[in-house]
């Protein structure tokens, strides 16, 4: 089995590098493949059987004046990869995000919930999954995931350990609820759904459990041996941008009972192997 991972230089796509270093694998950044072109992309998928769209306009902030630039790679670019897929008989496995929901539930959003994103990127993620679903619906699957933090790339955990050496205390917010993801449990999730040849669908790829900013920040200070309460309490009030966040990113895990496989482990189990294991670093 030949796959082939875009967006292969990011968080998750070097992840999942590691994860599939055993198999046959083509890894392409966004400087070997734009996927906004399609032709280019026909070429790059030929005689694979599955691609993993690692590959997204992820500054959200700046997707709310550059929503054609987001809208090109988040929602063409999916759409041209299950097209291409479809073509060559391969399977799509397409990265989404929390924020194609509004953040107002107060329950795990399900796998089926509607979608009503409230910012810029999450309309063009929201519309990835529609188009690539439509262009190849029996061979697309949608990994929603959330939080994402790991050994590459800025992200939050990495910026949490930065700061505990810059600063004796800071404040983090405590009114956004979410799933702290490590992006080594998603690149290996995603491993067992190729190797189960798991059915078209929507699946939420987060890790289970859920915190506030504020409990995730606390949490590794705690795992680095630090102390926690160098970490203080606000609210998103003080750290006003130009996109909103959801103030609620749970998501369910249900769909992953229907194809025989468990929900991803907590987010705390996961977060003190990546902490203890040397995984982060500032």
């Amino acid at each position: 089995m030949r796959v082939l991972i875009t967006g292969a230089s990011g968080m998750l796509g070097r992840d999942l590098l590691l994860a599939l270093r055993d198999r046959d694998v083509t890894a392409l950044s966004r400087v070997d493949l734009d996927i906004t072109h399609l032709d280019s992309v026909r070429d790059a998928l030929a005689g694979h059987d599955v691609v993993v769209n690692a590959a997204a306009y992820t500054s959200v902030d700046d997707a709310e004046t550059h929503e054609d630039a987001a809208y090109a790679v988040n929602a063409n670019g999916p759409e041209n990869l299950a097209t291409a897929a479809n073509e060559h008989g391969a399977r799509l496995i397409q990265i989404s995000t929390d924020y194609v929901f509004d953040g107002e539930a107060r329950e795990p959003y399900a796998e089926d919930a509607r979608c009503a994103p409230r910012s810029a990127y999450g309309r063009t993620k929201a519309a990835g999954e529609r188009l690539s679903r439509a262009a190849h619906p029996s061979g697309t699957s949608i990994v929603r995931t959330a939080w994402l933090y790991g050994a590459h790339g800025s992200n939050f955990a990495r910026t949490m350990l930065r700061l505990a050496g810059e600063r004796e205390k800071w404040a983090v917010i405590d009114d956004q609820i979410g799933q702290p993801t490590w992006s080594h449990d998603l690149a290996h999730r995603i491993v067992e759904m190729i190797d189960k040849d798991v059915p078209a669908g929507v699946y939420h790829g987060t890790n289970s459990g859920s915190t506030s900013w504020y409990g995730f920040a606390r949490e590794i200070l705690r795992d680095a041996g630090l102390d926690p309460d160098r970490v203080t309490r606000t609210d998103s009030g003080s750290f006003v941008r130009p996109a909103p966040r959801p103030s609620f990113s749970v998501l369910g895990h249900d769909g992953w009972s229907k194809v025989g496989l468990a929900p991803m482990r907590p987010w705390d189990v996961a977060l003190a192997d990546a902490v203890t294991s040397g995984a982060l670093t500032a």
